[in-house]
């Protein structure tokens, strides 16, 4: 006769905890629902989020893209600062979309850890919310997955998937770009998401450093240089994008300018950058010198200072250098006739 006990294993023992699954679920809905605009149709708990595609853009062409952040999170892990990550997330997806001229409609996001840690997943989506929220886009839904013995103990990763829209005249795609447009290059606030397998080399294990300590000739710690949130250039563009100002866009991100830059150019076209045209953050010359880099070798892993390219007519260039505002941005460059990206 059973006494109403049992000896069978639950999820729990395997590692999941349900419980603190669903407490975590309703602890962003408030975060979610933040983010919800007018073609929002669905809440946080459906199995698939509604969106109404917007009426306010003619002939509407969707475009989508996907990316992480990628060893960023081993600096959030040692710092223990887990609400700027997910604001990198969605401004890395925001602008890889604006390179096409399209404007982000909603976010979704996937988060996957091996042990729950309500206040962690928290202090992320925050991050998400707070990003979408900045970038006028709704936090639709997305998914956060308990992966016991796939993740370290502590650790967790993180990928997002955005979907915008842009009018189908309003594509760029690079064919506007002609030989004497200029390149006018946006402020990044630092490493932004890429380079991070290098740069924690050579903090943590050339300089020795904690995420505590001050990171030479920058004047601020590891931690808050390294977990600076990677910047979206949806707000300083949105006018000149609207006045049709812009012949081209690129994100400069893993492969620095020589790798991203090529991506939006015409066949038999290149560039020239000129390196004096902007000043070198600290962050990189400090890793630089610490790390013994070489100078192409930093033009090919880390964007330099510069987050994003614009390419333009001559005349453009006082209206998008205004439109950047306190961002800062400086005339770095031409498209020359020829292939590939030359510095001088």
């Amino acid at each position: 006769m059973s006494d109403g006990r049992s000896d069978g294993l639950r999820y729990a023992d395997a590692g999941v905890d349900l419980d603190a699954a669903e407490r975590a679920k309703e602890g962003l809905r408030s975060l979610v629902a933040s983010t919800r605009d007018c073609f929002t149709l669905s809440e946080l708990g459906a199995f698939g989020g509604l969106y109404a595609v917007p009426d306010d853009v003619e002939q509407p062409v969707l475009v989508s893209s996907a990316d992480g952040v990628g060893t960023k999170l081993k600096v959030a892990f040692a710092a223990n600062r887990h609400d700027t990550v997910g604001q990198c997330l969605v401004n890395h997806c925001v602008n890889d979309i604006l390179v096409q001229g399209a404007r982000p409609l909603f976010f979704l996001d996937y988060l996957a850890t091996g042990e729950m840690d309500e206040s962690v997943v928290q202090d992320v989506v925050r991050g998400v919310a707070i990003a979408c929220r900045e970038n006028r886009c709704a936090l639709l839904g997305g998914e956060t997955a308990q992966m016991p013995d796939f993740y370290a103990a502590g650790e967790y990763d993180l990928a997002g998937f955005v979907v915008g829209a842009v009018a189908r005249d309003r594509i760029l795609d690079g064919s506007r770009i002609r030989a004497g447009d200029v390149l006018v290059g946006l402020a990044s606030t630092g490493l932004h998401t890429n380079g991070y397998s290098l740069a924690r080399r050579i903090v943590f294990d050339v300089l020795g450093l904690g995420v505590d300590d001050e990171l030479p000739g920058t004047g601020r710690t590891v931690g808050d240089e390294l977990l600076a949130v990677h910047r979206s250039y949806l707000g300083a563009l949105t006018a000149p994008l609207a006045e049709e100002r812009v012949h081209g866009l690129a994100h400069v991100t893993g492969g620095g300018i020589p790798g991203n830059l090529p991506r939006i150019l015409p066949e038999g076209l290149g560039a020239v950058v000129e390196r004096s045209a902007w000043e070198i953050p600290a962050v990189f010359r400090a890793l630089q010198e610490a790390g013994g880099v070489e100078r192409d070798e930093m033009d090919r892993v880390f964007n330099m200072g510069i987050g994003m390219i614009v390419v333009t007519e001559p005349a453009e260039v006082p209206a998008i250098v205004g439109a950047a505002g306190e961002i800062g941005a400086w005339e770095i460059g031409r498209v020359i006739e020829g292939e590939g990206i030359g510095y001088r």
